[in-house]
């Protein structure tokens, strides 16, 4: 047997990962990643004390070694910098998927791996299936309303060989009732929600805190000032509400359908598939993280977590950079934004491909 690091958030999902790593025999030892503490006080929870008080009653119901790791300050460089820089400059970042490269199967890997650990587990609702001569790679999870294999889109092939994904065989009320079954102290503890590590943080109080208001006209697609916003970071594509500006068209919506930066303008436009900017059929995804080898000519891509998949032509334009050509337009693709890949694979379940970052949408 192993001898495995999990990362317990505190939450039901790690918890009862590390229950049923403990039944199957290995050796484990449960680590809380001590990212943000909030002592800057913005707006809202930041609940780590609680977290740290859960983690450790589990690890004492299940009689495993608790240890707290701090990586505040990898994780304001790694991933609070990238957060920051990227509304800043107009883009809509993705936290949650940077964190789980840059520090659950980055940071806190390589500190497993130096204390002589053979991976990180964690509660994701992912598999890792591991193929003969070509190695392994993260599948979609059981549980399709949770699947969070979206956000493991930006892992490279190295981390995902140390990953470790128990539930990922689980439903949810599955994994409520284990913990029930193994009488974990937060078998009934809500789901959290909110911005990675940070908490009970509405993303606008946490932004306004970095960055200043600039407020400008918003206008129609013909230029017509339709009002003012206080911040073009403060908006994303598809947006229908927090604009506070009313569609003359009765039942149908405005939403925001660009940004013009350099006049630091908000352009509305109609819900509406004829609406120009709202929905694209092609758009090039940079930065590319594959997991083992070049994307097919055909893939299945999913631009967003709660977005679904849908089918694409895939253009290589350099080993990191693609053109997408969609089957049928989507909508409201963002600069920033994740897109991850996936192969449908009839043996096991989609088979996620790797992920990368929208440049351009039209």
């Amino acid at each position: 047997m192993s001898d495995i690091l999990v990362a317990l958030s505190g939450g039901v999902d790690s918890a009862a990962a590390a229950a049923l790593l403990v039944e199957q025999g290995h050796h484990v030892v449960a680590a809380y990643m001590k990212n943000w503490v909030n002592d800057e006080n913005i707006p809202g929870e930041c609940p780590w004390e609680r977290d740290i008080e859960d983690a450790l009653a589990v690890c004492r119901r299940l009689g495993i070694e608790f240890r707290v790791v701090d990586l505040i300050e990898q994780y304001r460089s790694r991933v609070v910098d990238y957060l920051i820089e990227g509304y800043r400059s107009g883009a809509t970042p993705n936290p949650d998927v940077l964190c789980n490269r840059e520090m659950k199967f980055g940071v806190l890997l390589d500190y497993a791996l130096e204390q002589g650990f053979t991976g990180v587990a964690t509660g994701h609702y992912a598999n890792r299936a591991d193929v003969a001569g070509e190695g392994s790679y993260v599948m979609r999870g059981v549980d399709r309303n949770k699947d969070q294999s979206y956000f493991l889109a930006l892992m490279r092939p190295e981390q995902i060989a140390r990953a470790i994904f128990p539930v990922g065989q689980l439903t949810k009320p599955q994994v409520r009732e284990l913990a029930r079954r193994y009488e974990l102290p937060n078998a009934a503890k809500k789901d959290s929600q909110g911005i990675c590590f940070i908490g009970q943080v509405k993303m606008s109080d946490f932004l306004r805190h970095y960055l200043p208001d600039n407020p400008g006209d918003i206008v129609d697609l013909q230029g017509r000032r339709l009002g003012r916003h206080n911040g073009l970071h403060l908006f994303t594509m598809g947006q229908r509400k927090g604009h506070f500006v009313a569609s003359p068209r009765e039942g149908v919506a405005y939403v925001v359908v660009g940004k013009d930066l350099k006049n630091n303008r908000l352009i509305l436009g109609y819900e509406d598939e004829q609406t120009p900017g709202l929905y694209s059929r092609f758009a090039t995804v940079g930065s590319v993280t594959n997991t083992l080898k070049p994307l097919p000519e055909r893939v299945m891509a999913q631009p967003r977590y709660r977005a679904p998949a849908v089918p694409a032509r895939c253009y290589a334009l350099s080993e990191s950079r693609y053109r997408l050509e969609f089957d049928e337009p989507v909508r409201a693709l963002a600069l920033g934004q994740v897109c991850a890949f996936y192969e449908p694979d009839d043996d096991r379940g989609e088979r996620l491909l790797g992920g990368g970052f929208f440049e351009e949408s039209w």
